[in-house]
């Protein structure tokens, strides 16, 4: 992570590759030691430090959702081993996400004075060798002999379509527009830290003081000022916003929500050749005649890249390359998860390649009538894309991303763009396919079909509460329901024997109906994956051979028994993503 001040740049901290899709993505504030940063769009990201992740089936997706321009999935900036070393360059030390400070106001913890950043206050202190310990300081405080560390303020504005600003501190202390520039004072009178016990003066006025309290709650939609459209990621503002700002918190969860595509890396072709072509594809591109293509082999291989390339004639590679491109225009992508249901229920290991490995194993011996088969994957390969993101509004409110109004949707470039930031996972997983014949019986069962209009009816009351219309949603459905419970279950007894933590495990659901055109689908893939080159070690997928599989299904089942007395449970107000 580098930040910006003029024309000069600093490391300030750094962040792992899959935090920059789900936790502190473009647009996302990251609450450093020192520093509170804002990431920026991808105008001021350095694409030549990047990687290009090959996975066309998720680049297809990408641009059904952002437009065909889009051309490549990219790596974030990754630094070199030399940038690392004490005695890198600066150019080096510069490689990574480009952030701003961000909010734009900090509090002297001494003096307690609130002024922005750019009021010429504070310095900034940065320390090459140890990024994290970058921070401002409070010249000439009139409290401390030595300039004391200043801190960010912990209060943000935003609105519900995905706007950020700096909360407006002259315009709330003051009760609305004004010519006074203050300076402020921020205090906290009590011991609690509640926006109560923390108040806001001006030295210049005789305003009274007012608590941060007021801009919080039914008291702060009258208090608060109209939405300026600010998208500070961007650095730039939209022509109008009709909504009013809400007070936010430094840090809080809805301040940010990524909204992400990913895909498997399965075959989508027969052959040795034919995976090598899948496996460099962003590379063998760039071919557009045979004559091209022997002089990119030569260019490569005189480097050691693409040897395996070698033992195959040039005709033969580019007849390939031309079965690729053909595949690619006339093959319209209906969903991501459709081709992994044909390719994990086909259970097929002679189609496995380096990137994906799997073998059919027989369900447990107590389970043969609910499972058709149990998939153990060895290795698989996951890349995630970053697509965009909302503010207050979680994409999870919605089954699906074109459910998401477009006014709650951030974009995160100022123009059109032409990449996405996307990261690549390996790991290892256990497929668990129904027997679609008990399936149908169960959902025509009255109680299911009552529990399935409760929990519809449960889930339009929950969207009208939100301003949202019900009547754009779609229910997922009770197999659904009964897909992802079970596999949240199994999932929390796999975390107590495989040594993974709950977080680290994912389910990747396949649900359709039989009348659906791609139906029908009854299966859930429970995986786990990290950025590391090797992936994981095995420990999943070795509980789910056929002797230890049973007993922890047992063991789910039997744990699913206890009731926690969750409130949303209680009432049937359960929601699932499909996306």
């Amino acid at each position: 992570m580098n930040s910006s001040k003029t024309n000069y740049k600093y490391r300030v901290g750094e962040l792992r590759p899959s935090q920059i899709l789900f936790s502190f993505g473009v647009g996302a504030v990251a609450d450093l030691p020192n520093l509170s940063v804002m990431i920026m769009g991808l105008e001021d990201w350095d694409k030549s430090r990047s990687v290009e992740l090959p996975e066309e089936r998720l680049l297809s997706a990408v641009r059904q959702k952002l437009g065909l321009q889009v051309k490549q999935l990219l790596s974030p900036p990754l630094p070199t081993d030399e940038s690392n070393s004490l005695s890198s360059s600066d150019e080096l030390s510069r490689i990574g996400i480009p952030v701003a400070p961000f909010p734009g106001w900090v509090v002297c913890p001494r003096c307690r004075l609130l002024a922005p950043l750019k009021s010429g206050f504070f310095q900034l202190k940065s320390n090459p060798y140890r990024p994290a310990e970058t921070h401002y300081v409070h010249e000439n405080c009139s409290k401390s002999k030595k300039p004391p560390k200043v801190i960010p303020v912990r209060f943000l504005a935003a609105c519900d379509r995905g706007h950020l600003d700096d909360f407006p501190w002259l315009y709330f202390v003051h009760h609305g527009n004004t010519s006074c520039p203050g300076p402020l004072r921020l205090e906290e009178r009590g011991i609690s830290g509640t926006a109560a016990d923390i108040m806001v003066y001006c030295d210049r006025c005789d305003t009274p003081p007012r608590p941060l309290s007021d801009a919080f709650g039914e008291k702060g939609k009258q208090n608060m000022p109209n939405c300026r459209g600010r998208h500070p990621h961007l650095r730039n503002f939209d022509d109008e916003c009709d909504q009013q700002m809400k007070g936010l918190l430094l840090g809080a969860s809805n301040s940010w929500f990524s909204i992400t595509l990913s895909a498997l890396s399965i075959p989508t072709q027969s052959g040795k050749l034919a995976e090598l072509v899948d496996q460099n594809w962003t590379r063998l591109n760039k071919a557009t005649t045979p004559e091209i293509l022997g002089i990119l082999l030569s260019a490569f291989q005189s480097t050691g890249e693409l040897q395996d390339f070698t033992p195959y004639p040039i005709p033969q590679i580019w007849e390939a390359i031309q079965q690729k491109q053909s595949g690619e225009e006339t093959e319209e992508l209906k969903d991501l998860k459709t081709p992994e249901w044909k390719f994990l229920s086909a259970a097929d290991p002679q189609q496995n390649t380096s990137d994906f490995q799997l073998r059919p194993v027989p369900p447990p011996q107590n389970y043969t009538d609910y499972f058709k088969q149990i998939v153990l994957v060895d290795r698989l390969r996951e890349v995630r894309a970053l697509i965009g993101f909302t503010r207050l509004q979680s994409p999870g409110d919605f089954t699906d991303l074109d459910e998401i109004p477009e006014k709650y949707w951030v974009n995160l470039s100022r123009t059109i763009p032409t990449w996405v930031p996307a990261t690549e996972v390996k790991g290892e997983g256990i497929f668990i396919e129904f027997n679609e014949e008990l399936i149908p019986k169960w959902e025509n069962k009255k109680s299911v079909k009552d529990r399935g209009n409760d929990t519809r009816n449960a889930y339009k009351d929950w969207l009208n509460s939100r301003n949202l219309d019900p009547d754009k949603a779609n229910f997922s459905g009770m197999r659904y329901v009964l897909i992802q419970s079970f596999a949240h279950a199994l999932m929390r007894q796999l975390a107590i024997e495989c040594g993974y933590n709950a977080a680290s495990l994912r389910e990747r659901i396949y649900s359709q109906l039989p009348t659906d055109d791609n139906g029908p689908q009854a299966g859930v893939l429970i995986y786990t994956a990290s950025a590391d080159s090797e992936g994981t070690l095995g420990g999943l997928v070795n509980l789910g051979e056929p002797a230890t599989f049973g007993y922890h299904v047992t063991q789910a089942l039997e744990q699913m028994r206890l009731c926690a007395s969750d409130p949303l449970c209680a009432v049937g107000l359960f929601h699932s993503n499909k996306t």
